[in-house]
């Protein structure tokens, strides 16, 4: 009878032992996270020169979101990238300040979609030394106006024209940065801008013209069908339409598409 008693206590003492170390198993052998993102590389966006603020700001966010992605941008007037891209510039994503840039490369653009509105407005240097206050004034003082084969110059001559304004440019940019640029230095008296390039700036001041609503620019957006990293760049365009990229370009100041 001891030794049966013995036996059970034997017995008992180490059921008990076995159910401990079960039951501290998976506490020690916690489950395997999540499987890690899985897009790496680089990601080449050419965007233009508009985009510059608001994009940064969007590389930022994607790259948080995708850690092994760095996202490399290019900025420059829309139809000198487009002009880039057709001679094989190895770009993944090309943002167009307009639709006519972007059909350019039809042929190697995917499926465009509108993410982006701007208007123009008049950017004077802070004082506005020349006394600008309309679109007729631009042409009595020094004004530099973006070229018209680019998306801004092409909407001045529309909104120009829709006032009966004629000006003859004190110089001709390549990009709507270079006007800004210009004004902000005090090298021009005023120039035509995106709404969105002379928000914050505070060399500049924004005088917003009669008819500025009725000039509207479409900013479209596509991944390029020889882009070397596909995925990153879908990724990329996906993230520009999203809530999150298209909260990003409202606080910049541009429309919705």
């Amino acid at each position: 009878m001891r030794r049966s008693l013995r036996l059970l206590t034997i017995l008992g003492a180490v059921a008990v032992l076995a159910s401990g170390c079960a039951s501290a198993s998976p506490a020690a052998d916690p489950a395997p996270s999540a499987s890690a993102d899985s897009l790496t590389g680089t990601v080449e966006v050419y965007a233009a020169a508009s985009l510059q603020r608001s994009f940064d700001e969007i590389a930022t966010a994607f790259e948080a979101a995708h850690p092994g992605i760095t996202v490399s941008a290019v900025y420059d007037g829309s139809s000198t990238l487009a002009t880039q891209i057709g001679e094989g510039a190895p770009a993944d994503v090309f943002a167009s300040a307009d639709e006519k840039n972007m059909a350019k490369v039809a042929d190697l653009a995917s499926d465009p979609q509108p993410f982006a509105g701007n208007t123009l407005v008049i950017a004077v240097p802070a004082g506005n030394p020349g006394k600008v206050a309309t679109l007729a004034d631009l042409a009595r003082v020094t004004t530099v106006l973006c070229a018209a084969e680019v998306p801004c110059g092409a909407a001045s001559q529309t909104l120009l024209s829709n006032a009966g304004v004629a000006v003859t440019p004190a110089s001709s940019e390549q990009n709507v940065t270079a006007v800004l640029t210009k004004v902000a230095a005090g090298e021009a008296d005023a120039g035509l801008v995106y709404a969105t390039d002379a928000k914050g700036n505070g060399d500049v001041e924004a005088i917003v013209p009669d008819g500025a609503d009725t000039v509207v620019n479409t900013y479209p957006i596509a991944t390029l069908t020889d882009a070397p990293n596909p995925e990153a760049a879908a990724a990329f365009t996906a993230f520009v339409l999203s809530d999150d990229g298209q909260k990003i370009l409202s606080d910049a100041g541009f429309r919705a598409p």
